[in-house]
């Protein structure tokens, strides 16, 4: 009996402890509502104002049921889990949750992007005269024509003053021989449509037989001496580009409808600097300092040609989605690797290459041009060659210039297949009978 009332006296005395207002508050510890269903509400209140942390162990291993409520005057973290009716605590993750978590939402964009990229690059995948190689042009046709006109009407205000008038012989000679050019390159469309007339521009425009036997002997002159398989540029792919159009038929006709109804026009810049450009929207800029040093009509024909051909395969608008693409992947490379080894290995192994590759088919898409005009192609070796030597040409333009070097492209010229073609259509206009569609 002694012993029950030592109990009880124990029980009451720790009972008027918890009701006693407590000397210490944990800062530690949130002003929960706590629910306790087996107890009477008075006591629930006043067990809600003690906030000792010993009441929360006592109250666990009586195993009653607890829900936090996040207090936003509180200093403890927020807790992120909820309790179930089996006393599981489920942890939610933090923030939003994300739509990539869903598959079904993961599938529905990759299906719609591969959808739309599809369809871009087929709706813009175009294919060039002559070596009828396919590219991937983003640049919109009227874009390109406005990039030309707007480079254009800058190299007027730029050299205003230095251009040459339109009586100007040298102006007169670079007209003829361009419009000698176009006229020959509507013959190699063989479309129906009508071009303007061959203008000159005025500084006040606004902006509105067998071919190794006929080289035979020249070899030395010409620097015929060499090996393809150590030649870093070659021919094949434009072979395998034509063989392939010809295997598909009249689903690979050439993209010509950049050209249709562009106003050609010719400007003579009076600056000794050895240089012809022609823009996109027919816009040919010849500078005197070439012309020092090509006399005969036959070498300013080749390097027109060459200019002209760049605007047929629209080598400029290609060369812009080049590098759009370039860039997006420098900028994912630059996360693994240093961004200038990344751009030294971009220009070595991408864009230089490309743009070599470039030259060399404006080469033989002018070739052709020149033959069709009734100019001997067999001068077209030698003005790349005189042209390298102008430009001080070294041992490593074929791999570090955007131009291959004069003398490999007169090698290349010299033997190619297209070299034949072009004897072929020169004999043909010479003959008084004319060739059509040879692009």
């Amino acid at each position: 009996m002694a012993c029950c009332r030592r109990v009880k006296v124990l029980i009451n005395s720790l009972r008027t402890s918890f009701t006693s207002t407590p000397l210490l508050r944990s800062p530690f510890r949130d002003s929960s509502s706590i629910i306790f269903p087996n107890f009477g509400s008075s006591w629930i209140s006043s067990t809600k104002v003690s906030g000792f942390s010993s009441y929360s162990s006592i109250s666990q291993r009586l195993g009653i049921s607890t829900r936090y409520h996040h207090n936003p005057f509180s200093n403890v973290s927020k807790r992120f889990y909820f309790v179930d009716r089996h006393q599981v605590h489920h942890f939610r993750p933090r923030g939003p949750r994300r739509w990539i978590q869903n598959p079904r939402n993961v599938l529905i964009v990759v299906l719609v992007g591969s959808g739309v990229l599809i369809t871009v690059y087929f709706g813009n995948l175009e294919t060039v005269p002559y070596t009828k190689r396919k590219h991937f042009v983003l640049l919109s046709k009227d874009m390109e024509k406005k990039l030309g006109e707007t480079q254009f009407e800058q190299l007027k205000a730029e050299f205003k003053g230095k251009i040459l008038p339109a009586i100007h012989p040298e102006s007169v000679r670079v007209r003829l021989i361009a419009k000698d050019i176009i006229d020959s390159l509507q013959k190699g469309l063989s479309h129906d449509q009508i071009w303007s007339d061959l203008e000159y521009a005025s500084p006040e425009t606004s902006l509105k037989h067998d071919v190794m036997t006929t080289f035979s002997g020249r070899e030395e002159e010409l620097g015929i001496n060499w090996s393809r398989q150590d030649e870093i540029l070659d021919d094949k792919w434009v072979q395998q580009s034509r063989k392939e159009s010809r295997e598909k038929g009249s689903m690979s006709k050439p993209t010509t409808t950049h050209l249709e109804g562009l106003n050609w026009e010719v400007l003579v810049i009076n600056e000794p600097v050895v240089n012809a450009m022609c823009l996109p929207g027919g816009k040919i800029v010849v500078f005197t300092g070439l012309l020092k040093h090509f006399r005969t009509d036959s070498e300013i024909a080749t390097i027109l040609g060459h200019e002209v051909a760049h605007a047929v395969a629209r080598h400029i608008a290609e060369t812009i989605t080049k590098n759009l693409w370039f860039g997006i992947l420098q900028l994912i490379l630059y996360q693994f690797i240093m961004p200038d080894l990344v751009n030294t290995m971009s220009t070595l192994f991408f864009r230089l290459p490309f743009s070599r590759r470039m030259e060399l088919e404006a080469d033989y898409i002018g070739l052709l041009l020149l033959s069709s005009a009734g100019y001997d192609p067999r001068t077209a070796p030698k003005v790349y060659e005189k042209l390298g030597k102008v430009a001080k040409d070294s041992t490593l333009q074929d791999y570090l210039s955007t131009h291959p070097s004069g003398k490999k492209r007169a090698q290349l010229l010299a033997q190619a297949q297209v070299m034949e073609e072009a004897l072929m259509i020169y004999r043909e206009v010479s003959a008084g009978r004319g060739v059509e569609g040879f692009l």
